[in-house]
């Protein structure tokens, strides 16, 4: 079985409270977009994990943590996990999330095991606080630690979308550590129903209040998109990746060795 776990996008991101656990309580709208990973699962004799493209840090992956919560669980059987790895790491966009939750759909279904979603987002959210999200893979806005999800009704179908990671591995520590927590200023789905082109002084990520003085080269980047007629462009989860909304289709030449995609959103 061969999938393509996408990348998200944050529209907005607030981080309204410090958690007695040490997480932060966020707000902040998921929207899922059509940059993929590659992943296939087969059974096998043996366990075996694999993966080319991008290169994993860490002797560890949450493609493995997902298979042996299955299989702890309910016994399923070994099977053989390649990884093809596209989505740029520490960049904000939840590729290692998605690779995750799509492990666990895909094994759910190979297995027969009969998990609604209830159950996938419970076992995702011991994974990570953004793989809840992936179960259902719609927009929603996420609120507690991002495993609280209310699907939202919104669309960006016909927005030329633009994706640029800048090489940068952010660490979810690090962006914290210069943020202190706020509430947001608006209310975030009124704000999402205000076209596009109004986002742009209104529409926050709080991280990069954070990031940008330690990385003034993410900054530039978003400043380049305006530069290219972007209606609205922000940084992406904890970054490092930027994203830019556009009308219609733009020439990103400028934007040569950091363009990861860029497409018409369907």
């Amino acid at each position: 079985m061969v999938t393509f776990p996408n990348a998200k996008i944050n529209l907005g991101l607030y981080i309204l409270s410090e958690r007695p656990d040490g997480y932060h309580n966020i707000h902040s709208c998921f929207y899922p977009v059509p940059f993929a990973d590659v992943l296939e699962i087969v059974t096998s004799e043996q366990f075996e994990f694999k993966s080319s493209g991008l290169s994993i840090p860490g002797s560890g992956n949450l493609c493995i943590q997902a298979f042996e919560m299955l299989k702890t669980n309910h016994g399923i059987g070994n099977v053989k996990i390649h990884l093809h790895k596209v989505i740029p790491i520490g960049a904000g966009l939840g590729g290692g999330s998605a690779n995750a939750t799509f492990t666990l759909n895909m094994l759910n279904e190979i297995f027969n095991l009969n998990l609604q979603t209830e159950a996938l987002e419970t076992y995702a959210a011991r994974l990570g606080s953004d793989c809840p999200f992936f179960v259902r893979n719609i927009p929603v806005i996420a609120s507690d630690t991002g495993t609280t999800l209310k699907p939202l009704d919104i669309s960006l179908k016909g927005m030329y979308l633009a994706l640029i990671s800048p090489g940068i591995h952010v660490s979810t520590a690090q962006a914290y550590s210069g943020v202190s927590p706020t509430s947001a200023d608006n209310n975030l789905q009124n704000l999402l129903k205000q076209p596009v082109m109004k986002w742009r002084n209104e529409l926050i990520n709080d991280f990069e209040k954070s990031v940008f003085p330690q990385h003034p080269k993410i900054k530039h980047i978003k400043t380049q998109l305006y530069g290219l007629g972007a209606l609205y462009s922000s940084m992406t989860g904890s970054g490092s990746a930027v994203y830019a909304l556009f009308e219609n289709e733009v020439d990103l030449s400028s934007l040569k060795g950091q363009l990861s995609w860029s497409g018409f959103l369907d």
